[in-house]
């Protein structure tokens, strides 16, 4: 068995927050700008630039033993620039709960965490449960972007998220992030709509556009602002989030 890293860096945020809660954070030498968890910890770290744009010479100055990145987030060039350099690469492509709970575990062996069940433990028995309840599926509309509009596909993180805790995408029969009109909102007619801060920072001043909609969601006044993190971000957070999320489309 190889020797667990020393050096790493992190280009997924999510991942870097997981590392930490892992108990590997002091080896954890870089991470990107968007890398904002936890606080204290990462900013000490050296940062290689954004999640889209690595600087590869930045990471090779570190001398990483490990490039942790995923493909939905990381540019495949740079990570192939670092993998011919001889990086070793571990590279993810979570498209749903169980892919990122999986790739946690990969993760969190690659690195020789001394605290995955304390980490992993609580994010599968809510997984567990989740998947065991039923009951009636809002329909829920989470858009992502602004002008244009686009929303989450069936092959997205988010959109199983939302069918684990009991929600029903309304723009699910699309892949990817579809683009989509206000009218093809109202058409969809959906009971939910969440509106997160990132990637996209919806804010309070988005709500009156939302509740101007002809749509249950709007007459029921179940349109919310929630942190993307609950839609987006798998890691030590996943346990929560998931509740926090089955609970708000329960009500």
């Amino acid at each position: 068995m190889e020797p667990p890293p020393q050096r790493i860096v992190s280009l997924v945020p999510s991942l870097t927050e997981a590392l930490f809660a892992f108990g590997a954070g002091e080896r954890v030498v870089g991470c990107t700008r968007y890398c904002t968890q936890p606080p204290r910890s990462v900013g000490r770290l050296v940062k290689v630039g954004g999640t889209k744009k690595v600087s590869v010479e930045r990471v090779l100055d570190l001398e990483a033993d490990l490039v942790v990145a995923v493909r939905e987030e990381n540019p495949r060039e740079e990570v192939e620039r670092l993998r011919e350099a001889g990086v070793p690469i571990l590279l993810g492509e979570p498209g749903d709960v169980a892919g990122a709970v999986a790739f946690l575990r990969e993760l969190a062996d690659r690195v020789g965490a001394p605290e995955t069940e304390r980490v992993l433990g609580p994010v599968e028995r809510v997984v567990g449960r989740l998947r065991a309840e039923t009951g009636a599926e809002p329909k829920v509309f989470v858009p992502i972007w602004k002008d244009p509009y686009m929303s989450v596909g069936s092959d997205t993180y988010a959109h199983d998220v939302l069918r684990l805790c009991g929600g029903e995408n309304v723009f699910g029969g699309s892949l990817r992030y579809p683009a989509v009109t206000l009218e093809e909102v109202e058409g969809a007619g959906p009971e939910v709509v969440l509106l997160p801060d990132e990637p996209y920072p919806f804010s309070a001043v988005d709500l009156p556009e939302f509740y101007a909609l002809d749509v249950p969601a709007a007459r029921s006044d179940r349109v919310h602002l929630v942190d993307g993190k609950l839609l987006t971000w798998y890691g030590p957070r996943m346990a929560g989030s998931l509740a926090q999320l089955s609970a708000l489309l329960k009500v």
